[in-house]
């Protein structure tokens, strides 16, 4: 009787060992799916860029679409806005398709009735299910990220996986975050590959997206590393793009004989519309040796090259910081009509 016991509590401890670890092998296969709600509309996307939006308008548009430089933007599409909670917080992302990035669901299809259809990218597949009425639909929504995808990211330093560091009042994103941000972003292998090309030095996963945001390639990485600024990091090239300023900029401005200061002074440049032809203005004006500082201050007050002239002529001796308190009214007792 004892050794039945035994042997039925060996079984039993077996049993349970495969159980959890065949649990296991669940959670492995299922973490990372994240859920929610959708709700879609059929636009056509010429009507919809001649149509003037208004401030009670509250489409979600195409938010993500500028994000791909070879986005089609014409013909009809479906507007899909994705809604889900985590940690008691509301999240929501709206991108429009093309019908032909689709599988299972047509245009037609949006009229009415159940439907079951799929978007699949790199990073992973979204499955949704639910129903339209009339162009408008609504359902709940599946995203499995692919992990092969994710793998080769990781071998290549993209560590989609590891947990980020804590930070006071920052909210820590997790794997499926990331996952998720990928497949909108559309992010891919080669794309990673295209910029690890530049030898940039180390890149992240958060530099991963700032590239695919606004389309910083490997070729413009390696341009700007060539301009010689020292330390150049993605939130410069970051700024770069946001300021239009590339590696013909610079070369402009440094032929003006104005290279000086960090790259901020560039960024600077071109928020207040310092061009080439600007500096030329001041340099006849006999401004060859000032500092980009200064150059700001006169675009700021709207000094030019005729207004150094007269305010020198008044006082050879005057500063930019002299001509400033001229232009607006405090220096040397000059009033601004005087000049």
């Amino acid at each position: 009787m004892r050794h039945k016991l035994i042997t039925s509590a060996a079984i039993l401890s077996s049993l349970l060992v495969i159980i959890i670890v065949f649990g296991n092998i669940v959670i492995v296969a299922q973490k990372g799916n994240v859920t929610g709600t959708w709700t879609a509309k059929t636009r056509d996307s010429a009507e919809k860029h001649r149509t003037s939006k208004t401030d009670d308008d509250d489409d979600d548009d195409d938010d993500l679409d500028r994000f791909d430089p070879k986005a089609d933007k014409s013909g009809p599409r479906l507007h899909l806005n994705l809604q889900r909670e985590r940690r008691g917080e509301n999240w929501s992302s709206g991108q429009s398709y093309r019908f032909d990035e689709i599988s299972g669901l047509t245009e037609a299809q949006t009229q009415n009735g159940p439907v079951n259809f799929t978007i699949a990218r790199e990073a992973g597949q979204v499955s949704f299910t639910g129903s339209f009425s009339n162009g408008q639909g609504s359902g709940t929504f599946t995203f499995a990220p692919d992990r092969g995808f994710f793998d080769r990211m990781q071998q290549r330093g993209f560590d989609f996986y590891k947990d980020e560091p804590e930070e006071k009042n920052v909210r820590r994103s997790n794997f499926e975050d990331r996952a998720l941000t990928a497949f909108f972003l559309n992010v891919t292998a080669e794309r990673a590959d295209d910029l690890l090309s530049a030898n940039f030095g180390d890149l992240g996963i958060d530099d991963l997206f700032k590239a695919t945001i606004f389309k910083i390639d490997g070729k413009f990485m390696s341009e700007m590393k060539a301009t010689g600024y020292p330390n150049l990091s993605m939130e410069d090239l970051v700024k770069a793009r946001i300021f239009k300023i590339d590696a013909n900029y610079v070369s402009q401005i440094r032929s003006m004989g104005y290279d000086k200061g960090n790259f901020e002074s560039l960024v600077k440049f071109r928020i207040f519309k310092v061009t080439p032809e600007f500096l030329n203005e001041l340099r006849s004006a006999g401004l060859s040796n000032i500092s980009a500082a200064d150059i700001v201050k006169c675009r700021i007050f709207n000094i030019d090259a005729e207004y150094v002239r007269n305010a020198r002529a008044k006082d050879p001796n005057a500063s930019i910081e002299d001509i400033v308190k001229m232009k607006i009214g405090l220096g040397r007792g000059f009033m601004r009509d005087e000049l």
